[in-house]
């Protein structure tokens, strides 16, 4: 007998013995879902209510058609998750705090800057009615089209749930907190309404989609789209883990379905008592927000005052360029859409912009904005012509920040060696041709140096005059090239090409001091 469906959690992983009524109106048929989470009945085609109900997990109850295919039934657990809508926002806007929580709980708002702001309390939250805390996923794959939550059971306008964003910007964190303990933790980026400094940084907001992997696919698990049956044992099921190279990425772009921005991050959040100079603990927060916010509190503890932007207010024009002096790109910025490219490219080479690229593997990959989504052209280039994905779908990479992510040296970190001793951004480091810097950061996921986890080399875009000031002395020649180049206009950029760079500054002497001579330059 084939399965009418299969059931899920929010991460698509199979769930077994999950209660399943199937009813018509008419007739009833009652069974569970096996190992596998399939569910078996033998009932024609046509309309049913189906209600399914476990132990640890949120009962549902949908109206389906079933017929020739399984129906993908999803089911969230009984976990604190939860995300602000929208995810990013101008000073005094308003969001939407959207939590799944299966109990009362606790909320609480805080700014993520030169060290952690204080505690804005925005209250506790619990039952009207049994449950009514938690929220309900749709069936099917979410990730492309987001999970919706608070738009079904807030009718009434005084159940919904907003906040004004403070008029100071910056990252902040909201963070929820259980009766039991439980907690989860998400961020908003608050850009100002008008400028306020000359300095503005971009959150890599793009670059977190594309690794949240809530709902049971990123950019780097199952990109193509969910397989027919929830996985069992991920590590002996899912391709990325069954093939000897990364396949994630070896079809065509269009082949890849939108990944929705209207999801939580667990990949992204922040320790209730993480502080600015801790080590980065966890795989992913290391070139996430967490590893941004290292990079904002040192500006700010330095008197760097900056403004803070997402990605989609380069994309959409909301950042002004022409308003900063310098544009600081952070950590990771790995997806861009043609529009951010665009504009920086001419704001830098023909209105005489000042680019400090202060991350690695950044401009990779071209992504559109669809609705509330990105799209990624993800195709691999190995092998190929191109440089980068971006440049397969558009220009060359290195054409705009002077270097290009290359896969050697990657998932090593090492110190960078002195090439050009003279040039000004050593002045005041005490560092001579040979010598090595940057041997230590907060990068705990790849440990020994400044230049680390993915790194970028000069490439054939590459503009002519451009300077390599250092290398990293990683593995198989894979060391990060450190880079300033000049333009016509009078534009200059100044790039890291390492990912650990950021988190190398705040306690590395030589890197400290290599950016804070980037910056006054670029400021004078």
């Amino acid at each position: 007998m084939d399965p009418i469906g299969y059931v899920s959690d929010e991460r698509d992983l199979a769930l077994a013995g999950v209660a399943v009524e199937v009813s018509d109106g008419t007739s009833t048929w009652v069974t569970s879902s096996t190992a596998s989470g399939a569910v078996r009945l033998d009932i024609p085609p046509g309309g049913y209510r189906v209600t399914l109900a476990r132990d640890g997990y949120g009962a549902k109850h949908v109206d389906v058609e079933i017929g020739d295919r399984p129906r993908r039934f999803r089911l969230l657990a009984d976990r604190i998750y939860g995300y602000v809508w929208p995810k990013w926002t101008l000073a005094g806007g308003t969001g939407e705090f959207r939590i799944h929580s299966p109990e009362p709980y606790r909320l609480s708002l805080r700014r993520y800057g030169a060290e952690v702001g204080p505690e804005r309390i925005i209250g506790w939250f619990d039952e009207h009615a049994p449950r009514s805390t938690v929220q309900v996923t749709p069936d099917g794959d979410y990730t492309r089209d987001g999970v919706h939550f608070n738009e079904r059971g807030y009718v009434d306008p005084n159940h919904r749930q907003y906040v004004a964003a403070p008029e100071r910007g910056g990252l902040y964190y909201f963070h929820v907190e259980g009766e039991s303990g439980a907690r989860f933790s998400f961020p908003w980026v608050v850009a100002p309404r008008v400028p306020r400094a000359r300095i503005a940084v971009l959150a890599s907001t793009n670059t977190w989609n594309a690794y949240n992997n809530f709902g049971g696919r990123s950019n780097y698990v199952n990109a193509a789209g969910l397989p027919a049956e929830p996985a069992l044992v991920p590590r002996l099921e899912l391709p990325r883990y069954q093939e000897s190279s990364f396949s994630e990425h070896q079809f065509a772009d269009d082949a890849y379905p939108p990944l929705s921005f209207d999801r939580p991050e667990p990949l992204n959040q922040l320790g209730a008592d993480e502080g600015p100079l801790d080590a980065i603990r966890g795989r992913q927060p290391c070139h996430l927000a967490s590893a941004e916010w290292r990079l904002l509190s040192w500006l700010e503890r330095n008197g760097y005052g900056h403004d803070l932007y997402a990605d989609a207010h380069l994309h959409d024009g909301t950042l002004d360029l022409d308003a900063y002096r310098v544009l600081v790109l952070n950590t990771h910025p790995e997806y861009w859409s043609r529009d951010m490219y665009d504009r920086v490219w001419s704001w830098v080479h023909e209105r005489g912009g000042k680019l400090a690229y202060l991350g690695g593997n950044g401009a990779d990959c071209e992504v559109e904005f669809v609705g509330d989504a990105l799209r990624f052209r993800t195709e691999a280039v190995e092998n190929g012509p191109y440089e980068s994905r971006m440049a397969r779908s558009y220009r060359p990479t290195s054409a705009l920040l002077g270097v290009v992510f290359t896969s050697a040296g990657a998932m090593t970190a090492a110190p960078y060696r002195v090439v050009e001793e003279k040039h000004w951004a050593f002045a005041g480091t005490g560092l001579a041709a040979g010598d090595l810097f940057g041997t230590t950061s907060l990068h705990e996921r790849c440990a020994g140096g400044a230049s680390g986890h993915e790194t970028d080399k000069t490439g054939a875009g590459t503009p002519d005059g451009a300077v390599v000031l250092a290398r990293g002395t990683n593995v198989d020649d894979g060391g990060a090239e450190l880079v300033h180049l000049t333009t016509a206009s009078g534009g200059e950029v100044f790039a890291a090409g390492s990912i650990t760079w950021s988190t190398a500054v705040p306690v590395d002497a030589a890197a400290a001091t290599i950016t804070r001579n980037v910056l006054d330059r670029f400021l004078a």
